[in-house]
């Protein structure tokens, strides 16, 4: 997984641009520029919006087309559009639309040990709801583009840079992009077992995308109103506003039969979205309009307030970069790394204690201390190979940066 400096312009250090190559269009300097909307009077000024709807809201609970409210939702972008917002669009959907017209039974799509029978719903459904959707888009004089993904087109650094650049590119051109999991050749099967993989359903899918296309804002359409304390409808249950950490626990209900997420999924995925620099809303998507109110500021849903944008780098690395090897790391550069997270650090040669697997230069490793635990990831400027020999002949003397702290993320539970 090197990093490949032909396709796409540096996002490294500049202590590492001339060592390591870069990776990802990524961060738009127009998205650098701007400031992260992390209020709800913010979200007004949202500029680039991902508007993400979950299968209980695009089809009925028979399976067929819910069509008065994807006629809704196309004319709610329209009106974002009309505002000058560039909008893409997640959408699931495709297996419960095929799933009806194969005459399957959602018993059997939703068992796991059925995955040709989810691929064949896919193949089935995908193509009934991206016509839908371009008809109705066509109608209200809007492009838009079919955009299918799969876990390689975010752990995969070329490819990664790629999809961005082609969303970035849509985006900006005025047309809507249709994006769903290519569920024809996934079949949801490896995300049970691939402890790597980013996403496992639309709801991390959209907060990747937001994230990694640079957008302001996120709105992930439900079939529940909000963040509930305890699922709707229980004595006690509230919604919750503005989700912080320190809310607590939530109790989880059921998720839904066709989709894949729930509200935990949709709390984790709206918390990864946060941390990307992206304002995340969950909100009941049977109420289309509240796509506008969102974006109007109104108090719907409940509001993920976005943190600080991380540079493209930084995000691909926490979110998606699948690790080539593990490199171990002495407990007292551990502790400088972690003391001052905003100083400009480097992690040298003589902080490492040992290095597992085989990698070359500029390729994504994971970053552990002592006892094993793992605290962060980070691309290296020095292949396995060489970093092995000069730390078994103590070869410090000479250059022996292995990355630079911003070439690396460290997580949260590494401060503990």
């Amino acid at each position: 997984h090197a990093l490949n400096s032909k396709l796409l312009p540096s996002m490294l250090s500049k202590t590492a641009a001339t060592q390591i190559p870069s990776f990802a269009r990524g961060l738009s300097k127009a998205a650098a520029s701007r400031s992260v909307p992390n209020t709800r009077n913010g979200l007004k000024d949202a500029e680039r919006v991902v508007v993400k709807v979950g299968t209980a809201v695009v089809s009925n609970k028979n399976g067929t087309l819910a069509l008065s409210r994807m006629g809704a939702l196309v004319e709610q972008i329209k009106a974002l559009r009309q505002e000058g917002r560039e909008v893409l669009l997640v959408s699931s959907g495709a297996v419960g639309i095929g799933r009806h017209r194969l005459g399957l039974s959602k018993e059997a799509v939703s068992d796991p040990k059925n995955v040709v029978d989810r691929q064949a719903c896919a193949a089935a459904g995908q193509g009934i709801l991206i016509n839908k959707y371009n008809s109705l888009f066509n109608s209200l004089g809007l492009k838009a583009a079919q955009v299918l993904i799969t876990q390689q087109d975010f752990t995969d650094p070329t490819k990664y840079g790629y999809l961005v650049s082609t969303l970035e590119k849509l985006a900006s051109m005025g047309t809507i992009p249709i994006i769903n999991e290519n569920d024809v050749v996934t079949g949801g099967a490896q995300l049970d077992v691939d402890e790597h993989c980013c996403f496992s359903d639309n709801d991390m899918l959209s907060a990747l995308v937001a994230s990694g296309a640079s957008a302001d804002a996120v709105a992930m359409l439900t079939d529940v109103d909000a963040v509930f304390t305890k699922p709707p409808g229980e004595a006690g249950s509230e919604r919750i506003s503005v989700y912080t950490e320190e809310q607590g626990r939530v109790q989880i209900g059921e998720k839904s039969s066709m989709g894949r997420g729930g509200m935990a999924s949709k709390i984790e995925a709206a918390g990864v979205a946060a941390q990307g620099g992206v304002s995340a809303v969950v909100a009941n998507g049977f109420d289309i309009d509240n796509v506008q109110r969102i974006f109007a500021g109104d108090d719907v849903g409940t509001l993920f307030p976005a943190n600080e944008r991380p540079s493209a780098l930084q995000n691909w690395l926490a979110q998606a970069a699948k690790p080539a090897g593990r490199v171990t790391v002495k407990d007292s550069a551990v502790a400088r790394l972690l003391r001052d997270r905003e100083a400009v650090k480097q992690l040298q040669l003589m902080d490492i204690v040992s290095v597992d697997g085989q990698f070359g230069a500029a390729s994504p490793v994971s970053l552990q201390c002592t006892q094993g635990k793992l605290f962060g990831k980070g691309v290296v400027q020095v292949d396995s190979q060489d970093m092995a020999e000069r730390l078994g002949q103590q070869l410090w003397s000479l250059d022996s940066r292995v990355m630079s702290s911003a070439d690396m993320v460290l997580t949260r539970a590494a401060a503990h």
